[in-house]
């Protein structure tokens, strides 16, 4: 893991804030969910993606399939198709 140089405290609620800047080159936007995983002492954070679900738009789809390790719905392999 890299460090970001960033300390944070947890408030009275448990909250944490992340900074912006983490915020935008992630892509975390308040309806963001966030899985939260161990790692031995570790607490780690990512972003939530359901089993089977599309690497480009995130979508669950029946139709998806794997193309160089990512996984590509129907609807945008369509959109693909069309450039």
């Amino acid at each position: 893991m890299k460090s970001t140089g960033v300390i944070r405290s947890i408030d009275n609620l448990g909250r944490l804030v992340l900074p912006k800047d983490l915020r935008k080159q992630f892509g975390v936007t308040p309806q963001t969910p966030l899985e939260i995983l161990t790692d031995g002492d570790s607490i780690v954070l990512r972003k939530y993606r359901p089993a089977g679900s599309c690497d480009l738009c995130g979508e669950v789809s029946p139709d998806a399939v794997a193309y160089r390790g990512k996984l590509i719905c129907g609807a945008c392999r369509r959109a693909l198709a069309g450039l």
